[in-house]
């Protein structure tokens, strides 16, 4: 099955959410059969008006997205989910091209594409991604501990891309080179603020240019939701004025996850995350922790330095039919130096979240409520780890 038109899976999910635990609680028995079918004719009506909603190549569905950095965002996207040369071959992994546009109540504009290609019998894997946007931001200043505690608002104009191929070379293993290259404008910044004072590398913008390597152990069963195996990415980046960067600096991200199935369709997903960083970087490319991705109930960016940590845990389990449910824990913490990493210093979060698949290859709707340093709404596509 195609995928689905993202608004009418977000009413099943929230009539769902909304509507179920009252089904649970009848005490006539025949009004709970009654009641049983009314829920699954609403998962069947969902499902047909889907379908018939569906293209067979491209769709294009509303695009929603929540959390504290960009507030509620609202646009389009038009994804593809596809094989190569339209294979026959089951085993060939999908490949993705979504294109999103989004503007955000913090009047952030954001176009973004990314090509995810897989080909050659899972053999060679490309990805390229462009982002263009203009996104107002909050700067806390750099350290475990936020100079400003609510931050000072600043907008960057920034244009992004990069681009890598890897090819395998064992079982497993893939191995291959990566470019990225960075450009911002920064503008309204608060004048006589943290920014201006301390004038940190790239307070006025940047151009960043860089080349690297990546090595990456990859024996998941499923793209999207993963039930078993292990991802596992080491990537290493240097930017230099010879490519053309403004600053000179080095840059290091480890990424080991590890997916567990420990009952009937449920898992545990473990993931440690470390980044680090030497030479000149800018603000906007220090190592740091909070946002959706990387410990949910934090505000991403408030925590950064040169080197970061993070430690993730979910516990995924079913609920009904394409309905389910995500519990999760983290912790992580910030230094400029790798030795004054403590455990005294790892601060720590939590939630609860629900999902809902909307494909055959597992693509997911997620909605999470996490606690860290503040209460926080999540809200998009794919999952966390």
């Amino acid at each position: 099955m195609p995928i689905t038109s993202l608004g009418v899976r977000i009413a099943a999910v929230w009539s769902l959410i909304v509507f179920l635990p009252l089904f649970s609680f009848s005490q006539n028995q025949t009004e709970s059969i009654q009641e049983k079918k009314a829920v699954e004719k609403l998962f069947d009506f969902g499902d047909l008006v889907v379908d018939k909603l569906s293209g067979d190549k491209w769709t294009v569905i509303p695009a929603v997205i929540y959390s504290p950095e960009t507030s509620l965002g609202l646009g389009a996207r038009a994804i593809r989910v596809f094989r190569h040369k339209n294979t026959a071959d089951s085993l060939l992994r999908p490949s993705s091209l979504p294109i999103t546009f989004l503007y955000t109540l913090n009047n952030q504009a954001i176009l973004t594409t990314e090509l995810d290609l897989w080909a050659d019998q899972n053999k060679s894997y490309f990805n390229g991604r462009l982002e263009l946007s203009r996104f107002p931001f909050k700067y806390f200043g750099i350290g475990n501990e936020p100079q400003l505690e609510e931050g000072e608002v600043y907008t960057t104009r920034y244009a992004y891309f990069h681009l890598f191929y890897q090819r395998k070379i064992a079982k497993g293993i893939y191995f291959g080179p990566r470019y990225e290259f960075r450009l911002d404008n920064i503008t309204d910044r608060v004048a006589g603020g943290l920014l201006e004072s301390t004038q940190v590398p790239g307070y006025d913008g940047q151009r960043l240019s860089g080349l690297g390597l990546i090595l990456q152990h990859d024996t998941r069963n499923i793209l999207f939701q993963p039930t078993r195996g292990w991802y596992n990415r080491l990537q290493w980046m240097v930017f230099s004025q010879t490519l053309g960067s403004q600053y000179d600096f080095q840059h290091v991200v480890g990424d080991v996850r590890r997916y567990i199935s420990v009952g009937k369709r449920q898992v545990i997903a473990l993931q440690a995350w470390s980044s680090f960083t030497w030479g000149t970087p800018t603000f906007q490319h220090l190592s740091l922790i909070g946002g959706s991705d990387l410990m949910r109930g934090f505000f991403e960016g408030k925590f950064r330095d040169r080197h970061a940590l993070v430690f993730q845990g979910e516990y995924r389990l079913p609920i009904y039919r394409n309905l389910g449910m995500v519990f999760f824990g983290h912790t992580g913490l910030v230094a400029p130096e790798i030795r004054k990493f403590g455990w005294e210093r790892f601060r720590y979060g939590a939630g609860v979240g629900f999902r809902y698949r909307i494909n055959s290859d597992g693509l997911n709707i997620r909605f999470d409520f996490a606690i860290g340093d503040q209460k926080a709404f999540y809200f998009g596509l794919n999952e966390v780890i």
